[in-house]
């Protein structure tokens, strides 16, 4: 019997001697190889051109030779690049590049060369070239992969440090098991890098001038959570860290990793000598040392914020503790809110998971606020759609010019920074606009793929549940899409722009790595899944004069429905004003519950297109729209939102979107048909809506009781502005699930206070949805 190697994607086992390295769409990447090396280009998602610059030496192993007959059209834009052009004595204006790839190139698509044994050390620049999408086009760029295998394996590097942000004026590496001190001013930017991957690094800020007066004001975890309303600061609006006198010190502006402490101090004495260690090194000791010079006095155990250390509570409240979530070179940017005297640590704890067993260093540079207020650090958090991902950046959107300029109330939704509400209007306001006239909302984070070729059909069909072999052209349909045991992956709208062209809207981009993998695991070697979501954004124009509003400035071509003609799930491509105006995508679909439409064109176009709607509002009352207004227009609507209605625990059923499963009229099978003929069968939850009496509202994750059993919980809740009730949708046994069927919604314990509510139907508002259809 062999025993399973434990998995962990992302940390990627080391082939020796390969080296990967990325491509961005619209970027360029070059690498040095030496003789007998071998390079693959990978088209990763497909059809994406690539250029190959080969600046000296020669690479061979491609039929007919590597042939530079092309413009090198990006290398000649990118300045990053000049520099190595330069040193090979190539006018970048004068570049030429071997093309590689194209329009119908397969997904996971390469080509490999090796550098001609005699040819010395050989230059490679590759280049994915970026040109816009159109609205009624499907040709997104995306990343390229390059592999590097070498001939003759490299001693092993020290892991190579992230490029600096910006000229540090402190470049500092902290050895493992160790601490160091430093002085920041007001505006300085603090970068705290995890050098392997893994690594806890707890940080300390004094305030420095309530020390030079001999008063010492430091870091308080206390304060800061509870002003802050979280576990940690993360960026955004809640991003400040406190002292004991509730005066802010640092403001968390960059985080890659996501995860961090603040209820623990730092590691001590104490901690070892009762783990049966005593003597041990710890941070409590190395940060006295290093504080004694500013008259800071030593304590036993040190409360700092812990970042990268992996700390949560678990069902029981207990405080528990893992290996870190950090990979090699995440880091985490603070600014200082004034003069301060920080330290930082390379935690030595080696006898518990905090550093996965093994010590590291950590790295701290410090950064001048930038000159330039236009170019200032971005605030932003990673994500990763897989471990094995690379991590993006928190964007703005195409309309963030103009929505900042109404509000700063903005978080972070599925990376991207929308705004919540709008300063001169606020939720309740922005509500009623969308109820009684018109309200205009940013909703570009929408996941959009494009899925196109021969197989493109079969695919869609073999992958959502609705029949999309019905589906006409201009023709937009809701589906929901399952795994294999019915459980929902996602919700998603899928429009149908040719015979083979589709667009998939959903709200997970990880649906668009399952569509690929499952299009591999049909044998369809005919269809694309291209991300598109940097190539369109976004916005919906709702309410009940929204068609009054946008006929004035919505061009369409005698090939396309009239404006005015549209009805509810279709779509047109047209133009703002005129022929010569903004391409967009116009489709008549919302998330309101009221007439409306969704607005969709290339980021460029974003200002645009936002300031001709605006104009075009302002004699129908519009007004902006956030997403805690949306949010009670969503609930009131019954429309299911992700991990609140609807997870991969929950079938269609259960998340009250069992229309969309047509398992009479679709023959065809699909993913989780069987498990949803079952299900259906047999049903155990579904989806109901709540009335509760009086005026306490429920809320996500409340237990709904009969007697002393639970036999539901709460999913959405909100105070209906229009219906004057609090309203819940809730998922609750079939046995109880009548309408008038009286419960009770539990709070505190569950048992101690309960909420009486009853069983009504839903939609609460427009059941028959007459005012989308309108």
């Amino acid at each position: 019997m062999t025993s399973a190697r434990l998995l962990v994607p992302g940390l990627l086992s080391r082939e020796p001697g390969l080296e990967t390295y990325w491509v961005r769409p619209g970027g360029v990447t070059a690498l040095r190889l030496a003789g007998g090396d071998r390079l693959d280009v990978v088209d990763r998602d497909g059809r994406q051109r690539a250029e190959v610059t080969v600046l000296a030496g020669r690479l061979g192993d491609r039929s007919g030779g590597l042939q530079a007959d092309a413009p090198a059209t990006v290398v000649r834009r990118a300045e990053s690049v000049h520099g190595v052009l330069a040193e090979h004595g190539v006018d970048p204006a004068q570049a030429r590049a071997a093309v590689l790839f194209g329009e119908w190139s397969p997904a996971g698509a390469r080509e490999s060369f090796t550098v001609e044994d005699d040819a010395g050390d050989t230059v490679v620049v590759v280049a994915a070239p970026a040109p816009a999408m159109a609205v009624d086009e499907q040709n997104p760029p995306s990343d390229l992969v390059l592999e590097v295998r070498r001939a003759v394996l490299r001693p092993v590097p020290d892991r190579p440090l992230p490029e600096p942000l910006a000229e540090p004026v402190l470049d500092m590496r902290i050895d493992a098991a160790t601490a160091s001190s430093y002085e920041v001013r007001e505006g300085q930017f603090i970068q705290v890098i995890d050098v392997e991957g893994r690594q806890c690094s707890d940080f300390l800020a004094f305030g420095a001038r309530r020390l030079q007066e001999g008063d010492e004001r430091g870091l308080d975890s206390t304060t800061t959570r509870y002003l802050m309303g979280n576990a940690y600061p993360q960026p955004g609006l809640f991003g400040k860290f406190y002292d004991q006198d509730a005066q802010p010190l640092v403001e968390i502006v960059r985080d890659t990793v996501g995860r961090h402490d603040t209820f623990g101090l730092a590691c001590n004495a104490k901690y070892y000598a009762d783990m049966g260690y005593p003597g041990h090194v710890n941070c409590t000791d190395n940060f006295n040392r290093e504080l004694s010079g500013y008259g800071i006095a030593p304590r036993a155990g040190w409360p700092a914020l812990n970042l990268f250390y992996n700390t949560a509570f678990d069902d029981h409240n207990l405080l528990v503790f893992d290996e870190p979530w950090s990979r090699p070179g995440d880091y985490v940017l603070l600014r200082a809110s004034q003069d301060l005297v920080c330290a930082s640590s390379a935690c030595p704890d080696d006898i518990d998971p905090s550093n996965a067993w093994v010590p590291t260093d950590v790295h701290v540079r410090v950064y001048d606020a930038p000159t330039n207020p236009t170019r200032t650090f971005s605030m932003a958090i990673a994500h990763r759609v897989t471990p094995e991902s690379a991590a993006t950046l928190t964007k703005q959107t195409a309309f963030h010019a103009r929505t900042s300029a109404l509000t700063r109330q903005f978080v972070e939704y599925r990376g991207y920074w929308l705004p919540s509400s709008f300063d001169q209007h606020g939720p309740q306001a922005e509500y009623w606009a969308c109820r009684e006239r018109a309200a205009v909302m940013d909703l570009s984070p929408l996941r959009k793929f494009e899925v196109l070729g021969p197989d493109a059909e079969a695919l869609l069909q073999a992958t959502v549940t609705r029949n999309i072999r019905k589906l006409s052209h201009g023709q937009v349909v809701y589906s929901a899409v399952c795994n294999e045991t019915g459980g929902m992956i996602d919700d998603c709208t899928v429009f149908r722009l040719g015979d083979t062209n589709f667009r998939f809207v959903g709200g997970d981009e990880y649906s668009g790595v399952w569509l690929r993998e499952q299009a591999q695991r049909l044998g369809l070697d005919r269809v694309w899944v291209k991300h598109s979501t940097d190539q369109l954004h976004n916005i919906a124009v709702q309410g009940p004069a929204s068609r009054d509003l946008l006929k004035e400035i919505i061009w369409t071509p005698p090939t396309q429905a009239a404006f005015t003609d549209l009805t509810w799930f279709r779509f047109a491509i047209g133009r703002i004003g005129d022929h010569n105006g903004i391409p967009l995508l116009i489709s008549r679909t919302g998330y309101s519950g009221e007439l409306g439409y969704e607005l969709w064109v290339h980021p460029d176009d974003g200002v645009a297109l936002w300031d001709a709607v605006w104009a075009a509002g302002q004699p129908h009352g519009l007004t902006p729209l956030g997403l805690e207004a949306l949010d009670i227009l969503r609930i009131e609507a019954g429309l299911v939102f992700a991990g609140y209605d609807f997870s991969d625990q929950t079938d269609p059923y259960e998340a009250g979107i069992g229309f969309t499963v047509p398992l009479k009229t679709k023959e065809d099978d699909f993913v989780g048909r069987d498990a949803l003929l079952g299900r259906k069968a047999s049903p155990q939850r579904t989806l109901v809506g709540l009335e509760l009496a009086g005026n306490e509202p429920a809320a996500h994750g409340d237990c709904v009781h009969v007697g002393r059993s639970q036999v539901g919980v709460v999913t959405s809740a909100t105070r209906s502005p229009i219906l004057r009730k609090n309203i819940a949708l809730c998922r609750i046994a079939v046995q109880h699930s009548e309408i008038g069927t009286a419960v009770e919604v539990g709070k505190l314990d569950g048992h101690q206070k309960r909420i009486p509510a009853r069983v009504v139907r839903f939609p609460f508002y427009d059941p028959d949805k007459t005012r989308p259809r309108s």
